[in-house]
């Protein structure tokens, strides 16, 4: 059951990546308000370049290492949002018009380095061979004789797909015994795995270090967003409007403090707004309230919060459901499950005036049409408005996939904690390993 909120090839307001590009810097770790505050004061003059697709020097049947998300929702073998596998087709398509033979490697899940069927990546082997239009052939594991003589036989143009990655503990330890297992598969490293960038794994961190530096680049993907996430931390179209929910403050600390501090206006939703809320003297009832990040959302004070929330005895099967104004209380027996209309009116307009929008977390649990009404009118309201408008990935991709607004809007990362990482400033170690 997801919390408060558990991209399609789209068609932008904004404008194409060059791939050529200088890409601006992902910032160095934060730790307080204090480095917030001079982290951001440096976003503009601190500059990095990674290298990029045109930076490679392919010769017709060069193998090429592809590290890409394909972490996709599955109900069973069946998958139920392959916008992942979807984002991934230029680079894949560039690679196969370039003559390169390609070895695809991702993670699914987290098999813990064991090898459990519920997490096995055959079923994306079908979606993408039909996605792809193409035959993809397919190794039953990511390193040792399987893996090594079907990537050696790979013709130009031709795909094979890896077993998971984190069926191998020395993945997520960053191994560098199994990055060599991985460095023999080919000659050349391209990461479009923006979601798995703030891991320091073995396919995004060490092994790219095992080979030349003219033989490692960033994918299409993995420079479209950086590309669209500078456009936030070095935002340039005023007003910013950030737009935050999901269930909990913890985990999004930082990311909400620099926010605070990069935005005109700071709009607060879903269960976080709870926390705030209850932070500020409001009862909340039986809400979802964060205890833990109470002294934060104290601290916090110049956000915007609902004026009023859709309250419902019972998540499952609500007998009663209410409109209430917040400064009124909620009574023991009511929940607050999503925004409220003044507050989606309130939110809508404030929308409406801005320039540039990141939005990431749902109002409301939307997966329960009671409820959805604040994130579907965001959502409409994010499309809508004359601004690059960018949706941080996790829950927010769902909801803007369900609201049936995805191809209005400039851009939905495929990276929930990533995006957070990089836009609160952190060094994602899948971005620093391509600088140029």
């Amino acid at each position: 059951m997801p919390h408060w909120l558990s991209s399609k090839q789209q068609s932008r307001k904004h404008g194409r990546i060059n791939v050529a590009q200088t890409l601006l810097s992902v910032l160095v770790r934060l730790g307080t308000t204090e480095k917030i505050n001079r982290t951001i004061c440096r976003r503009a003059t601190s500059m990095i370049k990674i290298r990029t697709l045109d930076d490679l020097a392919l010769m017709d049947g060069a193998r090429v290492f592809y590290r890409v998300d394909y972490n996709v929702p599955l109900d069973g073998a069946r998958i139920t949002d392959a916008t992942r596998i979807e984002e991934t087709l230029p680079t894949l398509r560039y690679l196969r018009d370039a003559g390169a033979a390609i070895v695809i490697a991702s993670h699914l899940g987290r098999p813990k380095g064991e090898r459990k069927t519920k997490y096995s990546l055959e079923p994306i082997r079908e979606k993408l061979a039909e996605l792809l239009g193409a035959e993809v052939h397919w190794s039953n594991d990511c390193v040792g004789d399987d893996a090594e003589s079907k990537a050696k036989a790979l013709k130009a143009g031709e795909v094979l797909l890896l077993e998971n990655l984190r069926f191998h503990a020395g993945e997520e330890k960053n191994d560098r015994d199994f990055a060599e297992q991985l460095r023999k598969l080919a000659g050349y490293y391209v990461n479009d795995a923006f979601g798995a960038c703030h891991r320091a794994h073995a396919s995004i961190d060490a092994l790219p270090r095992l080979f030349d530096g003219d033989r490692i680049a960033g994918g299409l993907l993995l420079a479209k967003e950086i590309e669209f996430l500078q456009k936030i931390t070095n935002v340039a179209d005023r007003p910013f409007v950030a737009l935050l929910g999901g269930a909990k403050i913890a985990g999004k600390i930082e990311p909400l403090e620099a926010l605070v501090k990069l935005a005109d206006t700071v709009l607060v939703g879903g269960g976080m707004a709870n926390t705030f809320l209850a932070a500020r003297g409001v009862a909340m009832g039986g809400s979802l309230v964060d205890n833990d990040s109470m002294e934060i959302a104290k601290r916090i004070t110049n956000v915007t919060l609902p004026v009023d929330v859709v309250t419902g005895d019972d998540l499952e099967n609500p007998t009663t459901i209410e409109t209430v104004d917040v400064a009124n209380g909620l009574t023991a027996s009511q929940k607050a499950f999503d925004i409220g209309p003044k507050t989606i009116a309130a939110y809508g307009a404030a929308l409406k005036n801005a320039k540039t929008i990141f939005w990431n977390g749902p109002m409301g649990v939307f997966e329960k049409e009671a409820f959805a009404k604040g994130t579907m009118a965001m959502a409409k309201s994010v499309a809508e408005a004359d601004a690059i408008a960018v949706v941080g990935g996790g829950e927010s991709v769902e909801a803007v996939n369900a609201s049936g607004y995805a191809n209005r809007i400039s851009h939905i990362s495929t990276g929930g904690g990533a995006s957070l990482e990089f836009i609160s400033g952190k060094t994602l170690p899948g971005v620093e390993v391509l600088r140029s």
